[in-house]
């Protein structure tokens, strides 16, 4: 996938989630957090005020750090479309 096919599809994956309406299961929102923050190459602790989701964020990260952002983009739109019929394509 070209870079600039990348990054508009990537962004198209992020406004889904971010306009989605429905509860969305833990275990992929911190998925799509790892994947968003590599993506982002924003490398910072996670802000929450709850030391335990810190811990849950922190976890995700440490878990994914290893790939590339480019790889990142393209695990969180192939999520995206997995877990979600209506996704764009």
């Amino acid at each position: 996938m070209k870079k600039e096919k990348l990054h508009i599809n990537f962004n198209k994956a992020v406004d889904f989630i971010n306009n989605y309406q429905e509860p969305i299961p833990a275990d992929l929102l911190l998925k799509l957090y790892a994947y968003f923050k590599i993506a982002n190459k924003n490398y910072s602790n996670p802000g929450s005020k709850t030391p335990l989701i810190n811990a849950f964020k922190a976890n995700a990260l440490i878990q994914a750090k290893k790939i590339s952002t480019e790889k990142a983009m393209k695990e969180y739109i192939k999520l995206v479309q997995k877990e979600f019929k209506n996704a764009p394509r």
